[in-house]
């Protein structure tokens, strides 16, 4: 396959394609032991089972949560556009292409600009964010995880050949936006030329710290001493830090990378993260030889890792803390332990990886110095038991017979391979419950579970965390730390929702007791707690509204109560996106939320309707009583 021939593929496609996994047919002992949907809610799964870790809570759905929603459920629907509770109301507040400073020309939908004014305006594909507040002002920082090409680029869109200068465009619509935002008008607005706004791209130059820094593997000739990386592409979630900085996680990196010569062959380190000699079709390697790894070989290397941001200081320098492990992060749940110590859970989005933990040396301290804080630490994966415990598996040179700590940082898949650790439903965001010591997990879907191997050729049995062969829905573990504590070994975990469609099966595929005809849905995705311990869940599946999923309509946002397991749907977004990325205002007034990839397969002109190119945008959600939104 060319790679101009790649843009109908998602990520996880296109890595097969690239790395075709062997077909593995003996995982069917453990499905035959779940027969019905009945007979595996009585399991771990079974509301109730989890009350024991969770003091007197109940988990057994209960009209007494009826007060813990502020908003009535809405059904799902197709239509191109945001759809809300009655009593609320979402306004478009920044959508790519939109010029973060005036001398920056605005958004022409005829040529969708230049790479001179995308690399000054907001980015595309909108995903993981955050609000900071410094010195009075509104600080929203935000993932820009991607680009479709077919509506970045006018040459694909006539099926002419892409020139230089589209491609580029297409490398400045990655990264990171920074701007401030202000409430004008009653309504919430981004600030033109605010001394905050920045733009961070695949070309700004970042630092390289910890254990993998000044390693020979990320060692490249523009960089000798493998201290100093350039730039950040498909961050995808996101986390903050307790100080106060903004965490952007590398997840696709490797569809950027190809070589020249299709014949060249990648060593077996790189081909597990699904580098390859073909790229996702942007073809960077035209325009910028480190993205070729025929010449480039280390490059990948340093690419994969967990970006930190000052987003108050425009002129700071972005962090790649490689500490935090190298793989496909989703997102990056920041906690600090009773102790006082760091501890970052995160996932690694990809069929069949892991779900690891990084815990600091050091204890926070406000005022103190917390550079050593993402820089000092170990890393674990996780290890789910059937019996609904689990272990954090310390990933060391002696548990690993890795070389050092900088190996394992660099090559943490194989790490966590080496140890045996739990092969996972594509391990998305991670939250952790700010009112009790439990933390949830998405895991979005795997149509391989039960089928094939990983990238690295471990089995992904049915069980446990992961239940359903050929997983099409997703499900959402949750695990309660040994002693609340988030640095203990040990955990006990069920599972809070097993997704589905209770209106097309009758089996595990109907999904688990808490979902409903009323609030069914596929893929979970992004999860993010509120100040009251609501489970905001955002959906990234499968929105044909047909066969197994006919009846749930487009993508969506829930909102579960972890106390009840009961969910309600909230939102509704537009044809064709995934729902993706969440914050709030201080106040808690109004709630932001990501519209990602709006006809993505052509069929949405969202935001702005007619004719209109269809652009990602974040959007503000208010209350039009002015009353809180989470």
């Amino acid at each position: 396959m060319q790679p101009e021939d790649n843009h109908d593929l998602s990520f996880d496609e296109f890595d097969e394609i690239v790395n075709p996994r062997p077909e593995e047919n003996d995982f069917d002992r453990v499905v035959e032991a779940a027969l019905s949907r009945r007979g595996f809610l009585g399991g771990v799964l079974a509301f109730g089972s989890f009350t024991a870790l969770a003091g007197n809570t109940a988990f057994s759905v209960s009209e007494a949560a009826a007060d813990r929603f502020a908003f009535d459920a809405i059904p799902t629907n197709g239509e191109d556009a945001v759809t809300v509770p009655a009593g609320y109301k979402a306004d478009v507040m920044v959508r790519w292409g939109d010029p973060l400073w005036s001398d920056v020309p605005e958004f022409d939908h005829a040529t969708r600009g230049t790479s001179e004014t995308q690399a000054r305006a907001f980015g595309d594909n909108t995903d993981g964010m955050d609000v900071f507040m410094h010195e009075g002002r509104t600080l929203l920082v935000v993932n820009n995880e991607y680009t479709n090409r077919d509506i970045i680029s006018v040459s694909a869109v006539e099926k002419r050949i892409v020139d230089e200068d589209d491609i580029a465009k297409g490398m400045m619509a990655h990264g990171v936006s920074v701007v401030e935002i202000a409430p004008i008008g009653g309504v919430w607005q981004y600030v033109k030329d605010s001394p905050y706004n920045r733009r961070i791209t695949p070309k700004t130059v970042m630092a390289l710290t910890g254990p993998a820094a000044g390693h020979d593997l990320v060692k490249t000739d523009a960089d000798p001493s493998g201290t100093q990386a350039l730039g950040t592409w498909n961050n995808c979630g996101n986390g903050m830090t307790p100080w106060g900085t903004y965490l952007a996680c590398e997840e696709n990196f490797n569809g950027y990378f190809s070589a020249a010569d299709e014949a060249h062959e990648v060593s077996p380190e790189l081909k597990r993260y699904g580098v390859s000699s073909k790229d996702w079709g942007y073809n960077w390697a035209k325009i910028d030889d480190r993205f070729d790894v025929s010449k480039n070989p280390n490059e990948p290397n340093r690419a994969g890792y967990v970006v930190e941001i000052d987003p108050t200081d425009p002129n700071s320098v972005p962090k790649k803390r490689t500490a935090l492990g190298r793989f496909k992060h989703e997102n990056a749940e920041a906690v600090v332990n009773n102790d006082g110590r760091v501890v970052v859970y995160m996932g690694d989005d990809e069929r069949g990886e892991f779900l690891y933990r990084y815990v600091s040396d050091g204890k926070y301290a406000p005022g103190a110095s917390t550079d050593d804080l993402m820089e000092n630490g170990t890393l674990f994966v996780a290890k789910f038991n059937e019996d609904g415990t689990g272990t954090w598996l310390e990933l060391t040179p002696e548990s690993t017979g890795m070389s050092s700590k900088a190996e394992i940082c660099i090559h943490t898949r194989q790490a966590g391979s080496a140890v045996g650790a739990t092969t996972m439903d594509r391990p998305e965001w991670v939250a952790a419950n700010p009112n009790a010591p439990e933390v949830y997990c998405a895991l979005t879907n795997n149509k391989n579970r039960g089928i094939k191997t990983n990238a690295g050729g471990d089995e992904t049995p049915v069980g446990g965390p992961n239940p359903r062969e050929a997983n099409k829905f997703g499900q959402i573990v949750r695990w309660r730390p040994d002693g609340g504590d988030h640095t203990a070994s040990g955990f006990a975990w069920d599972l809070y929702v097993l997704a589905g469609n209770p209106t097309a099966h009758n089996d595990l595929n109907a999904g688990s007791e808490n979902v409903n005809a009323n609030n069914m849905f596929n893929s979970p995705d992004g999860l993010k707690f509120d100040s009251n311990g609501l489970l905001w869940i955002q959906t990234d599946g499968n929105y044909s509204n047909e066969g197994d999923f006919a009846g749930q309509g487009n993508n969506q946002m829930l909102a579960g109560d972890p106390v009840t397991g009961e969910i309600r749907r909230f939102l509704v977004g537009p044809k064709e996106c995934e729902v993706t990325g969440l914050t709030w205002s201080a106040d808690r007034r109004t709630m932001f939320v990501g519209i990602q990839h709006p006809g993505e397969r052509g069929d949405s002109h969202w935001p702005e309707g007619g004719n209109a190119v269809p652009r990602s945008a974040i959007i503000a959600v208010t209350r039009e009583d002015g009353g809180l939104v989470g």
